[in-house]
């Protein structure tokens, strides 16, 4: 009997050595999904100017290289995680992979704009699945001791990949060309590819009584509607016409179609009820405007390093990968500081940092140089990196269980809407401040004056979400039992 249970403790440890390392392969294939998904977002940013010149294109049009991208993951994000349970994780994690490389590859043979755009629209829907799906499966791989560890890995992974993508964008483009910064993926897309198929967990059958339903209707109601306030945003060359106002008209009117039909579906693809808890919402609105601001910092810098301090592709990419880089940096110890004062004192403290960054950055001078622009753009990521640290840990703390999901589906999608807001209406804001047609072909003083004003704008919005903020404490001191994360049902 002591022989068996030896024989069989044996047995059971030399599994579990076996499958250590079919685990950090596993994880390493989530990692490259998910640093393959961030460096998409960025990358290309630094290469719209000379994208610009490539197609002979406007500002307005070629920033629909970097919106086709974060408009496809806005529109998908909340509902491909439904997806997978209907069709099998893995399965679709494969299936995105693959779209990312085989996309990656016709942007960069992409013989036109509109074509490339298209194919980054492509790019984004497999990044899409692979951001929603990676933080998924790390509970299916990682042991429970380890969850904590391989999350913040991710998290890192995320952070390095959106660092990366301008200054390795800098060097494609100052040598192989363009097209490189999308041919990058490919080899990568195929690694990432091979180890997801090789050591994710295949998927478990299930009966179609026990699979989530699928929100059809919800998730073509709110592409088109994002679709409809993208267009409103970028068309007219900075311009606010008729068309505009049409497609502002239609986006306000999708939005009550998509509330409506919310409040039918059986497996909505978002719980109106969530928005009941007015701390929560407040917290969600945060993070929208939030990142709104920090979306203009990567589509306003290209145009102000290259046009008014006359940096190159390479150094211009190096410049604006600081602000990523202090954002990764400043994670971790983020979080330490929210753990020991508390979320919601650091959510504000995260704010006014910000806030202090962008007044820096709305007041400096050319005859600064680039530390002119850099130190402000420091300041601004630390404090982005004090409040997303500390608003996601107020969001998500005391959710029920069967909420996690949709509160953490949501906190994505104000993070997406926010990418997409700074890249529509902030580069409006720097196409008018420059007072000019076409800013590709600005004088580098208008350059200047119209990235001062669009950041003075985003410190607006800053301390407009320090205002929700401070209205979010006083509430919750009012209501000692409310919570930002536990949606009322």
């Amino acid at each position: 009997m002591l022989k068996a249970v030896s024989a069989g403790q044996a047995e059971a440890a030399t599994a579990s050595t076996q499958r250590s390392p079919s685990v950090r392969w596993a994880l390493a294939g989530l990692s490259l999904s998910m640093l393959l998904s961030s460096l998409g977002t960025s990358i290309a940013n630094v290469g719209l100017p000379t994208l610009a010149q490539a197609f002979n294109a406007s500002f307005q049009e070629v920033q629909w290289i970097v919106l086709a991208y974060l408009l496809a993951i806005t529109t998908l994000i909340v509902s491909v995680g439904r997806l997978g349970d209907v069709i099998g994780r893995r399965r679709l994690l494969l299936a995105g992979i693959f779209l990312f490389t085989a996309a990656s590859v016709l942007c960069g043979a992409a013989p036109t704009l509109w074509l490339l755009i298209a194919a980054r629209a492509a790019q984004g829907l497999g990044a899409a699945v692979m951001m929603a799906l990676t933080m998924a499966f790390v509970g299916e791989t990682v042991p429970k001791a380890k969850t904590g560890s391989a999350m913040g890995l991710l998290g890192t992974m995320s952070a390095i990949g959106t660092a990366l993508g301008p200054s390795l964008g800098g060097v494609l483009i100052s040598g192989p060309g363009w097209r490189a910064i999308f041919l990058v993926n490919a080899p990568l897309g195929v690694l990432t590819l091979l180890l997801a198929y090789r050591y994710l967990p295949v998927d478990r059958r299930e009966t179609k009584a026990d699979r989530a339903g699928f929100d059809h209707a919800g998730t073509v109601l709110l592409a088109l509607t994002l679709a409809a306030y993208a267009l409103a945003m970028t068309l007219g060359r900075g311009g606010f016409g008729a068309l505009n106002m049409a497609l502002l008209s239609a986006a306000a009117f999708g939005v009550a179609l998509f509330v409506r039909a919310e409040t039918r579906a059986a497996s909505p693809l978002i719980r109106l009820a969530t928005f009941r808890n007015p701390l929560l919402s407040a917290r969600l609105s945060m993070n929208t405007l939030v990142s709104t601001v920090m979306m203009a910092t990567l589509v306003v810098g290209p145009f102000y390093l290259s046009r008014t301090l006359g940096l190159g592709e390479a150094a211009a990419g190096l410049a604006l990968s600081v602000g990523p880089l202090v954002t990764a940096l400043a994670g971790v110890p983020a979080g330490r500081i929210a753990d020991r004062f508390g979320a919601p004192r650091m959510t504000l403290m995260g704010l006014i940092i910000t806030a202090v960054g962008c007044f820096m950055l709305s007041m400096t001078s050319a005859t600064l140089g680039v530390c002119g622009y850099i130190a402000p753009i420091a300041v601004i990521t630390v404090g982005y990196a004090v409040f997303q640290t500390a608003n996601n840990t107020a969001v998500m703390a005391d959710v029920h269980p069967d909420q996690q999901g949709v509160t953490s589906g949501m906190l994505n999608l104000s993070r997406n809407l926010g990418l997409v807001t700074g890249t529509c209406v902030m580069g409006a804001v720097f196409a008018l401040a420059s007072a000019t047609a076409d800013v590709t072909t600005a004088r580098p003083e208008a350059v200047a004056t119209g990235m001062r004003i669009t950041f003075a704008v985003a410190a607006i919005l800053i301390v407009v979400a320090l205002t929700i903020a401070v209205g979010g404490r006083a509430l919750s001191r009012r209501t000692p039992g409310m919570t930002a994360g536990a949606a009322r049902p």
